[in-house]
């Protein structure tokens, strides 16, 4: 869990830079992989200090100096105040709904979410969290659906697969107003195309497996704390979390039961390597939005193709949004659907450079039926509820040539 050290530096040349400047080893360029499971103190009463919450290491489960370098990395990306990296993605946001929410409180979730974040969610409503799932792409629906008992609201900056875009900043100021939690999961944006700070945003969650680590190496993942929450009157904070500024009392929470209690810790092997990967996100990033923005304009117009949701396009629902927060780019993720007629098996099965494979954020273009898979659990009446049709395509674009990504949909297509 670490501070950010306000620099003024741009994306790239503050996070390659970030372990050097905090004092990495012996005057190495990068943080050393630290595998020590335990760490002594000379000094009995500096060991009790450290278990009592000044910062140190007493036990890897709560991180490594490897863990918290690449926490560095991430809370300078977003411009918060700490970062805590878990094993995974979901691994992060577990712990976060977990350890702040309690029975009988109240979750106001985007119906647009990840499948296993749906999984999720499900299994905190068995657990007494009320869940009330609704189409946050517009404010007053959120707002409908609040309760004197509802302590949060969680949202995808970009919905996975259907690239809906939540309302936001919206969202963040009414959070604001209400003193709700505010949590937006940044996997599909990355903080260079969106911080969570400036959505207002309490916690920003990032699922580093994929573009933050962006080489299909590793998974981890990690929540920051942005700073503008005051978790002074949080009744779910526990009183041992009460120290030092009200505004850091969330994430030292979520570490204690999180990271100790629930074990979701981060490898320094994992951890070394997202950090290395996340040096280059902003060059892979650009690279990867100016493809998807060429494969988008050219499967919108070819005639096997029903329809392409992508943010960049101007036929998107929320293009106009997406154009006002992500900075003239607008991700590499996006959602085909073929005509009636074509085998989407059959089609997938013709692809040559693009590869047949889960995950996003890669450097190689990857694509999957999305019904069929990673969504086939939730059932037909939630995937209609998404918009999830049985011909649809998630495509997560690389940073291969284009022309011979749309070269490889132009043979499998029949043209």
């Amino acid at each position: 869990m670490t501070t950010n050290s306000n620099s003024n530096n741009g994306f790239t040349t503050t996070v390659i830079h970030a372990d050097r400047r905090s004092g990495a080893e012996h005057g190495a360029i990068h943080k050393p992989i630290h595998t020590s499971t335990e760490y002594a103190y000379a000094d009995s009463r500096e060991l009790a200090a450290v278990f009592q919450g000044k910062p140190g290491y007493t036990y890897a489960r709560q991180g490594t100096p490897t863990t918290a370098a690449l926490e560095n990395q991430i809370t300078q990306m977003e411009g918060g105040i700490g970062t805590l990296t878990f094993a995974t993605g979901m691994a992060a946001l577990t712990a976060t709904f977990f350890t702040l929410l309690r029975q009988g409180d109240h979750l106001i979730a985007s119906q647009y979410v990840f499948g296993n974040t749906n999984s999720l969610l499900g299994t905190l409503a068995g657990l007494g969290v009320q869940v009330t799932m609704v189409d946050a792409t517009d404010v007053e629906n959120v707002k409908a659906a609040w309760r004197p008992e509802t302590r949060m609201v969680f949202v995808e900056t970009i919905a996975n697969p259907g690239t809906q875009i939540a309302d936001l900043r919206a969202i963040g100021q009414w959070c604001t107003d209400k003193k709700l939690v505010y949590v937006v999961d940044s996997t599909l944006s990355t903080p260079w195309l969106c911080r969570g700070i400036d959505v207002y945003a309490s916690l920003a969650v990032n699922s580093l497996s994929k573009y933050i680590g962006g080489h299909g190496n590793a998974v981890g993942g990690a929540v920051t704390n942005t700073g503008l929450y005051d978790w002074s009157a949080y009744a779910a904070i526990a009183q041992p979390y009460r120290k030092g500024p009200s505004n850091t009392w969330g994430l030292y929470q979520i570490k204690k039961k999180g990271l100790r209690d629930m074990g979701g810790t981060l490898s320094a092997d994992a951890a070394h390597r997202i950090a290395i990967g996340a040096e280059t996100l902003a060059l892979r990033m650009e690279r990867a939005c100016s493809n998807a923005m060429a494969l988008a304009t050219y499967l919108s117009g070819h005639p096997k193709v029903s329809k392409v949701r992508y943010p960049g396009l101007s036929s998107h629902e929320q293009h106009q949004r997406a154009d006002e927060l992500f900075q003239h780019r607008f991700g590499s993720l996006m959602g085909v659907e073929l005509i009636d007629g074509i085998d989407v098996f059959d089609f997938l099965n013709r692809l040559r450079v693009l590869i047949l494979a889960t995950h996003l954020g890669d450097t190689r273009t990857l694509v999957l039926p999305v019904a069929h898979t990673i969504y086939y659990e939730m059932g037909a009446e939630r995937r209609a509820q998404m918009g999830i049709a049985d011909s649809q395509l998630r495509i997560s674009v690389g940073i291969e040539d284009i022309e011979d990504l749309i070269g490889d949909f132009r043979q499998a297509l029949g043209d």
